[in-house]
């Protein structure tokens, strides 16, 4: 599983500054089209970044610019075109393209070509955890940690690499203010339009998409023996091991409590992330689902039924459904010390979350063997969720074109 920490891509950009400066030489001669788009997301073609590409035309010159083998094989089982980010072709694209869609950062597509572009950065989650400049652990040194200078100059570099940026969707103004202090952008790019990576979550025929959200979970993992499906979905801690890997002696009790309520656990590690899952003892009520065997968790949440995570955007998201959650965080006092909260954990808990496995098994239990304890969990998620996302019409996608193609027309006028 892929790794990052901010210490190590802090390091990397350090040394790419001559390539830096070579690209943004070229791009300020090389010509850029308002016809030519270029894609790219770190997870693949996925996320808001695909949401974006299925909801436009795309002529000729549109493309998806992939990192790795598994991601240009996902471009070629769409029936798009891509081509490797870090190559010639790659940097030549995106020096061409008049907009460029991302879903994480520069990196998604060919970092050193993207200077002159319409960006627009779609992000992947609505935050909880602090992000870019508010947190500090953006701009953590790759040596001598606690120098200020070093963290000075870490952070002017950053604010002015995202000043790049010409839009950024919000799912609602609450999201905004935290997007704007995070990018150190003006509310002139930051604009509330929901976001496109949602846009699945509120189909026209939600049994269907259920149905076939089922299927494909059955494809990946295998035939399920239960009606219940709980997923477990932690988020990133910048590099570092999920610290809430079940113990041998957590296993049986989390598999009793599965065998009690008839449900499977997937359990999905982040991306970007780790975490040494050994379900042995757990039977056939435990799955892996990880990012190498689905990039994109959003469409299939349609099949779950509760969802299990600690700071994970997904805690938003799954609200849309209405699907109760279980805060599983057992680190809460040293991330919120690390990486710190827009408010704080317990605004978003109620004070609810659980520290082990062996809570999160009991709670699993209650809530499905107590018909009003899940409906009031149902209640919870969803309001949640009404409280962050401002459009649940599946017309995100939409509005952060409209957004696009408007400012591409006042360029050109």
């Amino acid at each position: 599983m892929a790794r990052f920490s901010f210490s190590a891509g802090n390091a990397r950009g350090i040394l790419r500054l001559p390539l830096y400066l070579l690209g943004r030489l070229a791009t300020t001669v090389i010509p850029r089209s308002g016809s030519r788009w270029v894609f790219g997301s770190a997870v693949g073609v996925a996320d808001g970044a695909w949401a974006l590409w299925q909801r436009r035309e795309h002529p000729a010159g549109a493309l998806w610019l992939t990192t790795t083998h598994s991601q240009a094989e996902q471009a070629r089982a769409q029936g798009i075109p891509s081509v490797r980010a870090a190559s010639w072709r790659g940097f030549w694209a995106t020096a061409r393209a008049g907009v460029i869609v991302i879903t994480h950062g520069f990196g998604d597509v060919n970092r050193f070509a993207t200077g002159g572009a319409f960006i627009v950065q779609l992000w992947h989650g609505i935050p909880l955890k602090r992000l870019g400049l508010d947190s500090p652990a953006t701009t953590r040194p790759p040596f001598l940690p606690h120098s200020r200078v070093l963290r000075g100059l870490l952070r002017a570099a950053y604010r002015r690499a995202q000043a790049q940026i010409d839009l950024l969707p919000a799912a609602s103004h609450l999201v905004r203010g935290r997007l704007e202090t995070a990018f150190g952008l003006d509310d002139e790019r930051v604009v509330v339009t929901g976001e496109p990576r949602v846009d699945v979550l509120s189909p026209l025929d939600p049994v269907d998409a259920r149905a076939r959200a089922r299927e494909t979970i059955t494809a990946l993992v295998g035939d399920l023996p239960a009606q219940l499906l709980v997923l477990y979905a932690p988020t990133w801690r910048d590099g570092a091991d999920d610290p809430a890997v079940p113990t041998p002696a957590q296993w049986h009790e989390l598999h009793r409590a599965l065998e009690a309520v008839d449900a499977v656990l997937l359990v999905r590690s982040h991306p970007l992330g780790a975490g040494a899952y050994d379900p042995r003892g757990a039977s056939d009520r435990v799955r892996l689902i990880g990012a190498d065997v689905v990039p994109d968790i959003t469409p299939l949440l349609h099949a779950v039924d509760l969802l299990v995570t600690d700071y994970s955007s997904l805690m938003y998201d799954v609200g849309l459904l209405s699907m109760p959650v279980i805060h599983l965080a057992p680190d809460v006092e040293s991330y919120a010390r690390e990486r710190g909260f827009y408010g704080t954990y317990a605004d978003v808990t109620g004070g609810r979350e659980v520290r082990t496995w062996s809570d999160a098994a009991a709670r699993l239990v209650h809530l499905r063997t107590d018909a009003a304890a899940w409906a009031e969990a149902r209640e919870r998620s969803a309001a949640l969720s009404a409280r962050v996302h401002a459009f649940t019409d599946g017309h995100n996608a939409a509005r952060v074109l409209a957004r696009v193609d408007d400012a591409i027309g006042r360029a050109g006028s």
